[in-house]
């Protein structure tokens, strides 16, 4: 059986993954060109692969087609936006995902996050480092209300950490029953009101191919003046020149994006005066031994 596995993060902290596929007698192979492929790229790379395991490529109904042997296409993460679902049911060809792989990763990038732009640690940062000593003033995360958008696994984890900050939480899912958020000390509200009373709104919703932005500028409109903006989920969910505009007028307090609507992501990726963090995906990968990272 022959497993293509296109993704740089898998194993990339253990040679044990390789090592277990190796020992059931599976041939592993690497794509020639780099992460993420194209839907072009997929198929030309992926010849008579039984499974594929991947990233953010694009699996489209040309890469079923152009693989006679694939059975299963397994994400290394949890959204499968990146897949044409229907197109793989019509191959004959099982999607299957790795649900809370990332969730303390992502939760802890979330808080990271919101704790570098609500201290301006960023700028503090590069202004020490190039000889200044200017003191730069913040805001308290405690009595803030932080707003959740997606309360699943990754969700219900900010909200946790968030509440030993003493933060009000409030989230909007439209697919979780309601006495799931008490539970978590957490108010239910619509996607509306969950945008509007957020003092730090934070994104944890799959993406939607093609489609509209959730934030669009009229969403993005209706934040609280100064409000803070975190998207460790998917780049399409906001208006990225909408939001750059809310940042230059200072409408917003300030944006951290570590996923993009164009990946790698361009010059062209929101930013404002100071309170602006980007990253590319740095949630994954993550340690979860405890290995010094020079090891």
């Amino acid at each position: 059986m022959e497993i293509l596995i296109t993704t740089p993060s898998f194993g990339q902290q253990s040679r044990e993954p390789w090592q277990a596929l190796e020992n059931q007698g599976f041939t592993v192979r690497r794509p020639v060109k780099a992460h993420p492929l194209s839907a072009a790229d997929l198929a030309e790379e992926i010849g008579g692969a039984d499974a594929v395991i991947v990233g953010l490529d694009a699996v489209e109904a040309s890469v079923f087609a152009a693989a006679p042997n694939l059975k299963v296409v397994a994400k290394h993460g949890v959204g499968v936006d990146n897949v044409d679902c229907a197109a793989a049911t019509a191959a004959g060809v099982r999607v299957v995902n790795a649900p809370g792989s990332n969730s303390s990763a992502v939760a802890d990038l979330t808080l990271g996050l919101m704790l570098a732009l609500a201290r301006q640690l960023i700028p503090a940062h590069l202004s020490t480092q190039a000889g200044g000593w200017e003191r730069f003033t913040g805001v308290e995360l405690t009595g803030r209300t932080l707003g959740l958008v997606g309360f699943g696994r990754i969700g219900q984890a900010v909200a946790r950490r968030a509440r030993a900050f003493d933060m009000k939480v409030v989230a909007y899912d439209p697919y979780l029953p309601a006495e799931v958020f008490p539970q978590l000390d957490t108010v239910q509200t619509s996607l509306e009101e969950c945008i509007a009373s957020a003092d730090f709104l934070s994104l944890h919703m799959p993406g939607t191919p093609g489609g509209a932005p959730l934030l669009d500028s009229a969403a993005l409109s209706t934040m609280k003046q100064g409000a803070f903006l975190i998207n460790a989920a998917r780049g399409g969910l906001v208006d990225e020149d909408a939001l750059a505009a809310r940042l230059h007028t200072g409408d917003l307090g300030g944006a951290a994006l570590d996923a993009f609507s164009v990946e790698p992501s361009s010059s062209t990726a929101p930013s404002g005066p100071r309170r602006t963090s980007s990253s590319p995906r740095t949630s994954v990968p993550s340690r979860t031994r405890r290995t010094p990272p020079w090891a």
